[in-house]
């Protein structure tokens, strides 16, 4: 199994051989250094866990530090494999064991809306703004009452609330170019996330 993790840069576009446009995600991407690795024997199942980034070692709890092994890593990732891994402590994990053309499966953390009502987060069509209506075009509505729940709030009712970071996965993306110099993968299409999210991708 194939891993990585990187840093969404931004968004452009490129032109593939054929002369059309491709819009891409551009990615930047880290040596990963393995912490430690995982057995079925030991652990139950067979992982590999990896340090990525950089980050002040003041700000790092000392079992933490102590578990990086010297390490002072921005963040800590585990990915499961379904055989045991080849890996031992210490060893980096470099962009070469990508390939250009193949598909991937990315995930990341997409963006925080914050609170918002039932026709941002659901997309209801709202009240009429007539026959005496005020305040009410974009509320919600009835919640319940005459339901089977017998005057309470059904479980699952689309109401107001935190939209947006959900962790989400996208399967079958494409990989349109691989820069080993500037460290950069280039993805057909978007991901989730803001700029600086971190990126899980997995071939």
């Amino acid at each position: 199994m194939k891993f990585t993790l990187g840093i969404k840069k931004n968004m452009s576009q490129i032109f593939n051989d054929e002369g059309r446009v491709c819009p891409v995600t551009v990615v930047t991407i880290g040596d990963l250094v393995v912490t430690q690795v995982k057995t079925k024997e030991v652990d139950g199942y067979d992982a590999v866990q990896v340090g990525f980034g950089e980050r002040n070692a003041k700000n790092i709890s000392k079992p933490v530090l102590g578990h990086m092994k010297g390490g002072s890593y921005a963040y800590l990732k585990e990915f499961r494999l379904k055989e045991p891994s080849t890996l031992k402590v210490g060893d980096k994990v470099d962009l070469t064991t990508f390939k250009e053309g193949e598909e991937v499966q990315i995930s990341s953390i997409s963006k925080g809306k914050g609170f918002q009502g039932v026709i941002k987060r659901h997309g209801f069509k709202g009240q009429p703004r007539s026959h005496g209506q005020k305040h009410s075009e974009r509320a919600p509505g009835s919640i319940s009452g005459g339901t089977r729940c017998g005057g309470r709030v059904p479980k699952g009712m689309r109401m107001a609330g935190r939209m947006g970071s959900d962790r989400i996965t996208i399967k079958n993306l494409k990989l349109v170019g691989i820069d080993l110099e500037k460290k950069e993968l280039l993805v057909e299409g978007a991901i989730p996330g803001r700029r600086g999210t971190l990126v899980e991708i997995r071939g």
